[in-house]
């Protein structure tokens, strides 16, 4: 099992040839079954992802443990890729990408902090506008506080909305997404909040 493209940068040295044994066992303890045998077992490779991986990270670590293998044996016959990607988990992310191609000033994000399909939305929508990952529309305190969730530090914490504070004599675009198994009527009820904010 692999986190993270740090993992698989390291799971390709070695099967390239350029990893330490011991140190490769070192590194993945724990993360793989009894008995595994870097040397036997990564002679054919397959590729599964946890169903809410990011379609980019999925694809970005499908082709460098390909090119590895290619790398060693000259074609990829010994490489196989299984897609496992939940399909409503790709429709959001898709959706997501669509609705980031507008200019928005704020991006709501609503569903559980515990989700890691609602938590790759974030990371998404985060690069491109100031986003606030909330769990229902009982977040958003006021126009300028919301109780968001802060993905480095695990924790629920008030924040100002500055694009919001700075916007209030003007028109504000706002984007909301929801995670794959959020219900619609978290959805709507987050919806009717801001505009009820906004007036």
């Amino acid at each position: 099992m692999v986190y993270d493209l740090e993992d698989a940068r390291i799971l390709c040295d070695y099967i390239m040839g350029r990893g330490d044994r011991e140190a490769f066992l070192k590194r993945f303890e724990g993360c793989c079954s009894p008995g595994f045998d870097p040397d036997r077992d990564l002679e054919e490779v397959g590729i599964a992802n946890q169903t809410t991986m990011l379609k980019t990270e999925t694809q970005t670590l499908q082709k460098m443990v390909k090119d590895a293998i290619v790398q060693r044996d000259g074609d990829d016959d010994n490489f196989y890729v299984f897609d496992t990607i939940c399909g409503a988990t790709q429709d959001r992310q898709d959706a997501l990408y669509e609705l980031l191609k507008n200019p928005l000033d704020v991006m709501f994000v609503v569903g559980g902090y515990n989700s890691s399909n609602t938590t790759h939305l974030v990371d998404i929508a985060r690069e491109h506008v100031p986003t606030y990952f909330i769990e229902s529309a009982e977040c958003i305190k006021s126009i300028q506080y919301v109780d968001a969730f802060d993905t480095k530090t695990r924790e629920v914490r008030c924040m100002t909305t500055e694009p919001v504070v700075q916007n209030l004599g003007k028109s504000l675009k706002v984007g909301i997404t929801a995670g794959a198994s959020c219900p619609a009527n978290l959805i709507e009820a987050t919806i009717l909040r801001i505009a009820d904010l906004r007036k």
